[in-house]
């Protein structure tokens, strides 16, 4: 099978090539990246061959390359993985009602809604899946409306980027303007209410409205935490595969609630972020539409989520039940910069 893959300077389309690769030895993979150092380019046996491609946001430029490519190479399919990509590729969709090539990707509706953390809260106002949010700018802090609608401490991050971008704990309003003063070339932060409990993450698969795969885990430690304020990055370094059923039933009832409200089938993977409040329940904290950086760790523990998106691409099928994946064993994984992940079991990590 002839597979393009997209953004494979990323360490996540990395995972997911080094993945195809160990169950598909004989993929023809092809990797393609706007940056000529991405790290995917230069990894031995990763790729098959591999192309600089434009920017996505140069939108004529970035799909003449893409289509050049699937008709020299002979694409199969695609997995399309920076969100900009996902982005522009819905969007290719909602012009011309077909892909370059075959590919599952989130309706555009859905990018437009999930990608920006504040148009997010703004889908979710009011449900309780998400903590209390206001979204400000460091033109127009709303000082009144955090302090009163959410109250310190709160959280405070990038309304766009990944989970550490501009993110901190705010004590008190000094908090506030020192860090939209560090912060001033941020167009827009999503401010909420502090959630004291565990970082939880969970990946679904839908296909064609149906729900086909869910899976969750625990993110404990952070790759280099140290360098980040808010001693949170966009990585974790240690983390637990989880069976929590209420987990993967609250992400269902999530996407259920989105797709009526957009009035759209949900198709594609979406990943969440979460948050235990201090009653322990989970709340949303963001919401990507594409797989997470740990996917090609549930692959490895058996929650294939880039086996069943290539498995619908070559053949069309769509399974009957959704899996709520339950990992046999107690698996905990250990990732950092210029490694590929470990995965464990909790017995094996040395007292």
């Amino acid at each position: 099978m002839n597979i393009l893959i997209t953004g494979i300077g990323g360490p996540t389309p990395r995972s997911i090539a080094s993945s195809i690769r160990r169950k598909n030895p004989e993929a023809n993979i092809v990797g393609v990246d706007c940056e000529p150092r991405a790290l995917g380019f230069y990894m031995p046996g990763l790729l098959s061959k591999w192309h600089v491609v434009p920017r996505a946001d140069r939108e004529k430029e970035y799909f003449e390359a893409i289509w050049q490519i699937i008709r020299d190479d002979q694409i199969e399919c695609a997995i399309v993985q920076p969100e900009s990509e996902v982005q522009a590729w819905g969007e290719y969709f909602e012009a011309q009602e077909r892909y370059p090539c075959p590919a599952v990707i989130p309706p555009a509706a859905y990018t437009r809604a999930l990608v920006n953390k504040a148009a997010m809260a703004d889908v979710l106002d009011g449900t309780g899946y998400i903590p209390k949010t206001v979204r400000i700018s460091p033109s127009d802090p709303r000082k009144e409306e955090v302090r009163d609608e959410v109250g310190y401490p709160c959280w405070i991050r990038a309304s766009v980027g990944s989970g550490g971008l501009g993110s901190l704990k705010l004590n008190c309003e000094k908090d506030l303007d020192a860090w939209l003063l560090i912060h001033s070339e941020v167009r827009e932060f999503t401010v909420s209410e502090f959630l004291p409990g565990k970082h939880l993450a969970n990946q679904m698969l839908y296909l064609e409205g149906e729900l086909q795969l869910n899976a969750g885990l625990e993110c404990v430690d952070y790759v280099m935490a140290d360098v980040a304020p808010s001693r949170v990055t966009g990585n974790t370094s240690y983390g637990r595969l989880i069976n929590d059923n209420h987990l993967l039933a609250f992400c269902e009832e999530v996407i259920e609630y989105i797709a009526e409200k957009l009035d759209i089938r949900p198709h594609g993977v979406f990943s969440f972020d979460l948050k235990l409040d201090a009653a322990g329940q989970p709340k949303v904290t963001e919401i990507n539409i594409r797989h997470m950086a740990y996917t090609g760790i549930l692959a490895q523990c058996g929650s294939d989520f880039i086996e069943a998106s290539l498995d619908y691409l070559r053949t069309g099928t769509v399974a009957d039940e959704p899996v709520r994946y339950q990992f046999p064993e107690n698996y905990v994984f250990l990732r950092d910069v210029d490694i590929e992940p470990i995965v464990l079991t909790e017995a094996e990590i040395k007292a």
